[in-house]
């Protein structure tokens, strides 16, 4: 069908190779997103080539190691949410994938020696929230069932390119193969709502429009599995409990899976960068190019308006007729291109996009894995207790929220919400004999602080130390343990990964960002208004997180694009 001019591909950092031929596809940004749509695109037979800006591929999806010996999963740092139907079509088993699933999956510790243990088992769950409430541990059945029902719902959106309105001239027949697509979409989704119910819709709708704590007020009364429930809610974003349509996020609980198994997140061998590295095998094995240090300057634009390739910094000129763009929103429509041939309106809409955020990261190397009193047991029996997600300073919304309130005022959370990973503990290729890696996931801390500045080395270690003295209130003796750290800032994540703003989700996920509304209402679909320019990163629908679905959606609309144009 089309044109395939290399079986093999390269990822050194010369960029040589590019100015051979023009490319059928180029895609900016060597993440997951942008790496599983050259997948895709290779896969259907085009010539394509992957840009990525830095000297490792991954994205917020990589593996560093910055401590000798110690190899840290930089931003992201679990796995759930990557679509089946990437692994399964991609092979990515076949190409290195391997999961390592977590079992207990959350541990909440508090401070007056009690402790909170959840996870895939059902009759450890009941157990556990019994030692708090009766009551709630017979409605924690009842919830999570129910959000696997929505999810259930949620997956025909997340698997499909949104039913946008067509933009420009077409022909009778692409108009009518459109309506049509639209129509199957449409009678799918009323399908699948009938299948709810009406008392599901309902309490989705409520879900959908209502803050994370009424959602969760309404189900249980005990304040520690509120408070740890409450953590995905709010994760990345700089909401509160209390911020209206929190409740949406609540579903990612349960919206992923590891092998089938629904909500079940897990750790990858050798730490995040393994998804993209099989993902980017997947890719090589179909045909396409991986080059690194080959960062884009600008899209380069015939009079026409259409894109013709790129512009590398090194002066380097790369002719495509398509090109995708993993970068976010921002980076791609105000950096890359001239804006006089972005109509305003869309411009406007690119711009102000919610790009902020206030998260920090917090990778560590330690000699040994944190002791909680609270469990009083061995140091050997209490890891079974420590593979999962640690939830530091959450013991209730109340905290979650005042945490969320110094940040609205300007200043980095006194008492930050800490989520800790120790991957080591099931995964033996990361870290030296014994020692161990840590992850912290941290919020709240703005972006531009009013006390101070992420820019000078003593706030910074000020805020570091504050995490850590926390942790050593539930952990004594943590803070002695550490042998070094690696931290990202918002500011960090913009300059180092990309993210505009340091939003891990290129840009945030409220009810007002997603579906039709991703990135800008009217292109949602992947599409832009300069021809054969295509967004496939996490800006695009349905959104953030290690997904995989904005590339491989966006790879097979180029695809179906391209055949039309043929036909």
């Amino acid at each position: 069908m089309w044109r395939r001019s290399f079986r093999s591909a390269t990822t050194a950092g010369s960029t040589s190779v590019l100015k051979n031929q023009k490319w059928d596809a180029l895609v900016i940004g060597g993440g997951h997103n942008g790496l599983t749509a050259a997948a895709y695109l290779a896969r259907g037979g085009l010539s394509v080539a992957v840009l990525e800006r830095r000297h490792v591929l991954g994205g917020a999806a990589v593996t560093e190691e910055i401590i000798p010996g110690f190899k840290f999963s930089r931003c992201s740092y679990l796995q759930s949410l990557l679509r089946p139907s990437v692994i399964k079509e991609l092979e990515l088993a076949r190409h290195g994938l391997k999961l390592l699933k977590r079992n207990p999956s959350s541990f909440t510790p508090c401070l007056d020696g009690r402790y909170l243990l959840l996870g895939p088992n059902k009759d450890l769950n009941y157990s556990e929230i019994s030692k708090f409430s009766k009551r709630d541990a017979d409605a924690y059945t009842r919830y999570e069932a129910q959000l696997e029902r929505f999810c259930k719902f949620m997956d025909i959106l997340l698997d499909s390119p949104t039913p946008e309105t067509m933009h420009g001239v077409s022909s009778l027949k692409y108009r009518l193969e459109d309506k049509l697509e639209k129509s199957a979409f449409w009678a799918k989704c009323l399908r699948s709502a009938l299948s709810l119910g009406q008392k599901d819709l309902v309490d989705f709708m409520d879900l959908l429009f209502s803050p994370a704590s009424k959602v969760l007020n309404n189900w249980f009364e005990g304040d520690v599995l509120k408070a740890t429930l409450a953590t995905d809610a709010i994760i990345g974003s700089v909401a509160s409990v209390h911020t209206p349509g929190s409740g949406y996020v609540l579903l990612h609980h349960v919206m992923g899976e590891t092998d089938g198994d629904r909500g079940i997140w897990s750790y990858v061998e050798g730490g995040m960068g393994s998804v993209s590295m099989a993902i980017a095998n997947a890719a090589r094995d179909a045909g396409a190019h991986i080059i690194t240090n080959a960062e884009v300057s600008e899209c380069m634009i015939e009079d026409s308006g259409r894109v013709k390739g790129v512009r590398l910094v090194d002066g380097t000129c790369v002719q495509a007729s398509t090109v995708l763009s993993n970068a976010t929103p921002y980076k791609t429509f105000m950096e890359l291109l001239p804006h006089d041939i972005l109509p305003d309106e869309f411009l406007r809409a690119i711009k102000h996009i919610d790009y902020r955020s206030a998260t920090t990261k917090i990778n560590l190397a330690v000699e040994k894995v944190p002791q909680f009193p609270c469990c009083n047991l061995s140091p050997s029996e209490s890891r079974h207790q420590l593979v999962g997600t640690i939830h530091i300073g959450a013991e209730s919304m109340e905290e979650i929220d005042s945490a969320c309130q110094d940040a609205v005022n300007g200043i980095p959370s006194r008492r930050p919400i800490i989520e800790m990973t120790i991957p080591s503990i099931l995964d033996q290729t990361i870290s030296p004999p014994g020692k161990h890696v840590i992850n912290l996931f941290i919020q709240y801390t703005p972006y531009k602080p009013s006390d101070g500045s992420w820019e000078d080395p003593v706030y910074r270690e000020s805020f570091a130390q504050r995490c850590f003295s926390l942790i050593d209130e539930y952990a004594p003796g943590f803070s002695s343990s550490i042998i070094g750290y690696d931290m990202l800032t918002p500011p960090d994540l913009e300059r180092e990964i990309g993210l505009t703003g340091g939003n891990i989700f290129h840009g945030a996920m409220g009810l007002d960002s997603l579906f039709l509304l991703r990135p800008v209402k009217g292109w949602s679909n992947y599409r832009s208004p300069v021809k054969g320019l295509y967004l496939c990163g996490s800006g695009s629908h349905p959104g953030g997180g290690v997904m995989g679905a904005p590339g491989r959606n966006a790879a097979n609309l180029v695809l179906q694009d391209l055949n039309r144009q043929l036909s």
